[in-house]
């Protein structure tokens, strides 16, 4: 595992770092067989997109460029990302750049350039209820929607959570092993203090290395594990404050509306609010919607 990676990675694409466990996740997904993980091309890239976690992991086994990620949260726009991963790696196979040269493959030759065929997937696992399977597509992102798009592309993701695609967990040990690691820490953490975060990690690592579940890889990274998995929940629960903040928001662009236009009395609209009617009044002020005057 490159000693660069700064905790950036989350412990999915960590994990998949290694080729063994990359070509038995490859398998248990495409019903194959192969048996030698140095048939496996770990592909490193740089995403093309900044996040404060990496949580994909890319692949080539037997001219199949396989694009994995993981996602804790929901995310309709898994397509589009996928596309800006495949075109940065793409780009990067193209020039050699991986290869450190200079020529890159002729794209305006006579010659057809042939390439990896791409395969995305994700593996969501995260609290909210999901499909065992589901299928987003790129156009379905379209602005104007269109029957036949000139650029597909095509996402599967699979929900990995417990008693879902059983024959893909069984067949993947390391899969299953992962998702027993996020539920011990979802236990321990389970209306806990974001303080204790760390700790309860660290006891979902104390769980799993005695009960031999990822024992060697957690005892190696255990560090990185830690800080990754801290990453990964700062950055859900900002998403979750910013979903809550968007919520609240509309709820009270919508009593200051019905105020407005005098359906609804402004003491009982705070009182909605949750808060005293001098607070309601400000804010009905600040979102620029005027205060009706007092009798």
């Amino acid at each position: 595992m490159s000693g660069n990676r700064e905790y950036k990675s989350d412990v999915f694409s960590m994990l998949m770092q290694d080729k063994e466990r990359a070509l038995q996740l490859y398998n248990a997904m495409n019903g194959s067989s192969y048996d030698n993980p140095e048939d496996v091309e770990i592909v490193i890239h740089d995403g093309g997109i900044s996040l404060s976690v990496r949580n994909d992991a890319s692949f080539i086994v037997d001219a199949r460029l396989s694009i994995y990620e993981h996602q804790s949260t929901v995310c309709p726009n898994m397509p589009v990302r996928s596309l800006i991963y495949f075109s940065v790696i793409l780009s990067d196979m193209l020039s050699d750049k991986k290869k450190g040269t200079k020529s890159g493959k002729n794209i305006y030759g006579r010659r057809l350039v042939k390439i990896p065929t791409p395969h995305f997937v994700v593996f969501y696992n995260g609290e909210e209820e999901q499909p065992e399977v589901q299928e987003l597509k790129l156009s379905d992102a379209f602005e104007k929607p269109t029957d036949e798009p000139n650029l597909e592309l095509k996402c599967k993701v699979y929900n990995i959570n417990d008693g879902k695609n059983k024959a893909i967990m069984e067949s993947c040990g390391w899969l299953n092993d992962y998702m027993t690691f996020v539920n011990k820490v979802r236990e321990y953490h389970a209306d806990g203090a974001f303080d204790d975060l760390a700790i309860d990690i660290e006891k979902a690592i104390d769980y799993c290395i005695d009960n031999d579940i990822l024992k060697e890889f957690l005892k190696t990274y255990r560090s990185e594990v830690t800080k990754s998995m801290q990453l990964n929940y700062e950055f859900d629960r900002q998403l979750e404050l910013e979903r809550a903040d968007a919520i609240e928001e509309g709820e009270n662009k919508m009593l200051f509306t019905l105020v407005t236009k005098g359906k609804l009395d402004i003491d009982t609209a705070a009182e909605e609010a949750g808060v005293s009617v001098s607070e309601f009044e400000k804010l009905m002020s600040e979102a620029g919607y005027k205060v009706p005057e007092t009798v």
